[in-house]
């Protein structure tokens, strides 16, 4: 069987691409090993799917996608913005609410977005298989073959959205990064990203009995910082600003905690000081955050006595301990747990407006197997609609 355009991988950014090639009269053929389409999208954003970040524009976008190269996303974001996904989710009368910092999450299920897309994906004739396994994919004269284990098919083009290896229960692989391997493109170091931090025996029994509690923060690495909620949890610390920054963290490293964002710590205990003198240093820091959090704190302080007498100098390490506890997790839970895998297929082998292979010709890579990783909140998927949607004007 021949199409003009075989695209694999029926995630957001395959969706997207197979739809916008279809657009264009080209006959599409989209492939995936899953049983449907879309499965990430169908759980994202605890089942709403926070779809877009009104924020991942060219203008605001700069400094939220990394990569090798953070430049290279900007033209694709740049052509096909949050407002045009917008617009797109409008036309199907799906209702949505920004939750914050920028993030549309649907108002309904998830799988509202994914009706969306198979509507639009039906409209430009596109053909979809499903269960369906890859087997071999090799260079034609003419184009690419794609061998699976019943039939074949051929292209002039070949669009590869096979995602990262996060979340492999879902079925995720490397497979998009052999694909490159095999026609010669470079690939960056992956890891996981936007994941959850984990601690040495030691320190997490420590941090275990506050499981399930949550502050917010300010969470440091470096120049970057996030402040947004952070959770403690069995295995260690998650939440939104733990998330964020586990993006930027490497192994070795240590992170800083702010637990009073936008507090002058120095006044508030000075203050409290003179209007709690009888009191103990975790009855006075357990005014001001979680108890158990509190008592942890206190533990490592190892400050006896009565707050009244503290002097100017014991007041500042408490303070210092409030606004930089510093903290040295020992890894990350991995893909398992992680949203989306940093690093990827090198963007120095890939032409940024097409996002087509420079020395393959009619090979495209989208999505996340490429080396973009957005901001937690609504930016992957913009990076998924865009880069599709590019490679979809161009295959």
């Amino acid at each position: 069987m021949h199409y003009d355009v075989i695209v694999l991988g029926a995630g957001a950014a395959g969706m997207m691409a197979a739809i916008e090639a279809g657009k264009r009269g080209r006959k599409v053929l989209l492939v995936d090993h899953a049983a449907h389409a879309g499965d990430k999208i169908r759980i994202s954003g605890g089942g709403r799917c926070n779809f877009t970040n009104i924020n991942a524009t060219i203008e605001r976008g700069r400094d939220r996608f990394l990569s090798d190269n953070p430049r290279f996303a900007l033209s694709a974001l740049s052509r096909y913005t949050p407002d045009m996904f917008i617009e797109l989710v409008r036309r199907y009368g799906i209702t949505f609410h920004e939750k914050t910092l920028g993030q549309l999450f649907c108002d309904g299920p998830a799988t509202q977005i994914n009706t969306m897309l198979l509507g639009e994906m039906r409209l430009a004739g596109v053909t979809l298989w499903l269960k369906t396994a890859i087997e071999r994919v090799s260079k034609t004269e003419t184009g690419f073959e794609v061998l699976f284990a019943n039939t074949s098919a051929t292209a002039e083009s070949l669009i590869v959205a096979t995602g990262g290896k996060s979340i492999p229960k879902m079925g995720a692989t490397g497979f998009g990064y052999q694909l490159a391997t095999q026609f010669g493109l470079r690939l960056t170091e992956t890891r996981p990203g936007l994941v959850p931090l984990t601690f040495e025996t030691g320190a997490l029994e420590k941090l275990t009995p506050l499981a399930g509690i949550a502050t917010d923060a300010i969470v440091k690495h470096g120049k970057t910082a996030f402040e947004e909620a952070l959770l403690f949890t069995h295995r260690g610390l998650s939440g939104p600003a733990i998330l964020q920054i586990s993006s930027y963290w490497r192994e070795g490293d240590a992170i800083e905690v702010d637990l009073l964002p936008g507090r002058d710590a120095g006044e508030v205990l000075r203050a409290a000081r003179k209007e709690m003198p009888k009191v103990q240093v975790q009855t006075v820091i357990g005014n001001l955050l979680p108890k158990k959090l509190a008592q942890l704190l206190g533990d490592e302080l190892d400050m006896p006595g009565m707050f009244g007498d503290f002097s100017d100098k014991k007041l500042a390490v408490i303070e210092a301990k409030l606004k930089n506890w510093t903290l040295k997790p020992v890894g990350s839970e991995g893909y398992r747990t992680a949203e989306v895998t940093l690093g990827g297929v090198d963007t120095r082998d890939l032409d940024a407006k097409t996002m087509a292979a420079r020395a393959v010709p009619g090979l495209y890579f989208v999505g996340e197997v490429v080396d973009v990783t957005g901001w937690l909140g609504g930016y992957n998927f913009q990076w998924a609609w865009a880069s599709g949607w590019a490679a979809g004007q161009a295959a």
